[in-house]
């Protein structure tokens, strides 16, 4: 399918020198740069976090010491 896209000249200009540079169309880097977009798309969002993600006796304050951190990252 055909499109028309308007890109400011500087950005016309340095997609182009990318084409250049990496020996291809300009056709083919648009094409490829929309591609990844929609794949960005279709990933699935992370999952939701629920605070708090550590409890404490004294919110707003967390006093842990390396060990402690140590085990609850494992």
């Amino acid at each position: 399918m055909r499109t028309t896209i308007d890109l400011p000249d500087p950005v016309f200009r340095e997609l182009k020198a990318v084409a250049a540079r990496r020996g291809t169309s300009l056709k083919q880097i648009i094409r490829l740069a929309v591609e990844e977009e929609i794949r960005k798309a279709e990933r699935p969002a992370g999952r939701r976090l629920k605070f708090p993600i550590l409890s404490s006796r004294q919110p707003g304050v967390l006093n842990l010491t390396n060990a402690e951190i140590e085990d609850i990252l494992t």
